[in-house]
């Protein structure tokens, strides 16, 4: 059973509500009376007296409470505690968050936005590390430039996606990028991509998509969108500038 012994308001606040989110068994204490028999991990400020206890014990602030209650998580369950991130790579990247082996996090995000993602779960992490697809080449690429101080490896994802059952559409990315945070990869620390012909026009076909006025960008702003120096919208923005 977990156990939240703090007298920080804010800790007690965050973690409580997080592990009622969850459904797991817990209960509260206050710091210095004794722990429940029952009692695996304790989650506790820095300044908080739990005892001389052999209990594991995992100490944060209120802003850390979601990671202290992923660490408590996974010590209860007998894992290694480690955080890996695995990312399905795409226009929309599915991102899956392992605590040892629980999934604690996931998510489905515009591309543009994945990076702070798995930087904000990599942040005060145990030991993080990011495994990457290595299809959707252009957007894994991206991922991987745009990633800072993080170890990370790129995964061969064949086969990582499920079939998906009926009520399950939309799944297949966040499950995908679970069965890549679970298979070991080769360490990266770039990826420099030269688009095909195909990956351009794709690319030029998505501007005329999304642009409102049918326009569709040329191939040397493709060729910017592919290496992550624009995104569509800004390519089509530099584009009426130069017809303007």
């Amino acid at each position: 059973m977990i156990v939240v012994a703090t007298a920080d308001f804010e800790l007690y606040h965050e973690a409580v509500a997080e592990l009622r989110n969850r459904g797991v068994d817990f209960t509260t204490i206050e710091p210095g009376d004794p722990l429940p028999e029952r009692t695996a991990v304790v989650i506790a400020a820095p300044d908080d007296d739990v005892g001389d206890s052999d209990v594991s014990r995992v100490t944060a602030t209120g802003e850390e409470a979601r990671r202290a209650v992923d660490e408590a998580l996974a010590m209860l369950r007998g894992g290694s505690g480690r955080t890996i991130i695995g990312v399905d790579p795409g226009t929309r990247p599915g991102i899956a968050v392992l605590s040892g082996e629980t999934i604690v996090a996931a998510f489905h995000v515009p591309l543009a936005d994945a990076v702070s993602v798995i930087e904000r779960e990599a942040n005060d992490a145990i030991d993080p590390l990011v495994r990457i697809g290595d299809g959707a080449r252009l957007q894994g690429a991206r991922i991987i430039n745009d990633l800072h101080e993080i170890p990370v490896e790129l995964v061969d994802e064949t086969g990582t996606t499920p079939y998906l059952g009926t009520g399950a559409r939309g799944m297949g990315d966040v499950l995908a990028a679970v069965n890549i945070a679970q298979m070991e990869g080769e360490p990266i620390e770039s990826r420099e991509i030269t688009p095909t012909d195909g990956e351009l026009q794709r690319i030029k076909s998505r501007s005329r998509e999304e642009s409102e006025d049918n326009r569709t960008i040329d191939e040397a702003l493709a060729r910017r969108v592919a290496a992550g120096e624009l995104d569509i919208s800004e390519a089509l923005d530099e584009h009426r500038e130069r017809d303007s």
